[in-house]
């Protein structure tokens, strides 16, 4: 367990102010790093002789240590405090790990500690100048919308590459249950040895979905992060179709999030919310139908597993 904590206390003007001031430097120096590693770092790395695997896992340990020390400014800048639970279990071959999303910094700590993960990221991000060349170079995989990327997910871990998943596909709105889209469910069954869940919790809040960085909560963020038990996904798709299975399992993934993020659960939780389909949602409402198909015809837009 790693556990980096301060006393917390209400924050006088004075802290509030330097807080604020050492968020917007952990903004400027991500996008710095992203510029070292893509100019001088990974091209530097890619000159050491090696085959592709070795390459690869190579420029994910330099993104993995440089999410770690941009971690360390974060918490010894006093921007934030964090407890990470069960962290040794954590990137092992073929394991899938999925996560609720509270905040824009939970991929930040999770990668952070492991060495060499896969992760599916956001289109953008490939073509942002800051991010596009560690992304390419880490072999992440492309939220582009394509019905391939669900089969590229669970080559990865058929491989025997962890991968990091946040099945929300956004996130999560404060104060609500996490709604998982089915396409995490759908990859698990297609390649995953291991399914192992990660509670995120931030509290106060901060970097939401619609929250601006420069809106900060009046005192420190404590960041909590609780690996829980694995998951066995050939449980759910032994004697029924893969649509039908994938709902299985996504409906047993979000009632595990519920019960351990609930009131009284390590003193975290929200109203329990019930996800109903929508009729504008194929892939809730059509079990029967090709799974890749309706992914593309979700809400006529192609399907996103991160935002």
């Amino acid at each position: 367990m790693v556990l980096a904590t301060h006393p917390v206390r209400r924050s006088s003007g004075a802290n509030y102010l330097w807080r604020l001031c050492a968020t917007g430097a952990s903004f400027v120096l991500f996008g710095l790093g992203g510029l070292v590693l893509r100019l001088i770092i990974l091209p530097l790395l890619g000159l050491l002789p090696g085959d592709a695997a070795t390459r690869r896992r190579r420029v994910r340990h330099a993104i993995s240590k440089a999410f770690y020390l941009h971690v360390q400014f974060m918490y010894r800048s006093a921007v934030l405090e964090y407890e990470f639970q069960g962290m040794e279990r954590l990137g092992r071959p073929g394991q899938m790990i999925i996560a609720n999303h509270p905040s824009l910094i939970d991929v930040v700590f999770l990668i952070a500690h492991i060495r060499d993960a896969n992760c599916i990221v956001k289109q953008s991000l490939w073509r942002n100048p800051f991010t596009r060349g560690p992304v390419r170079m880490a072999q992440y995989i492309s939220n582009n919308g394509s019905p391939d990327m669900l089969e590229q997910a669970a080559d990865a871990l058929r491989e025997g590459q962890t991968l990091i998943v946040f099945p929300e596909g956004t996130r999560t709105t404060p104060s609500r249950a996490p709604v998982f889209h089915r396409g995490a469910a759908a990859i698990a069954l297609r390649g995953a040895r291991v399914i192992t869940p990660v509670f995120i919790t931030v509290r106060p809040t901060t970097l939401t979905k619609a929250e601006p960085w420069y809106r900060i909560p009046e005192r420190r963020v404590r960041v909590t992060l609780r690996v829980g038990d694995d998951i066995a996904p050939e449980g759910f798709n032994a004697s029924a179709p893969l649509p039908i299975a994938s709902r299985r399992l996504n409906e047993h993934l979000q009632e595990v999030y519920r019960t351990a993020l609930q009131p009284g659960h390590a003193d975290h939780g929200w109203p329990a919310t019930e996800h109903s389909p929508s009729a504008n949602d194929p892939l809730e409402t059509h079990p029967d139908l090709n799974l890749a198909r309706r992914m593309e015809k979700r809400q006529g837009r192609p399907f996103s597993i991160y935002e």
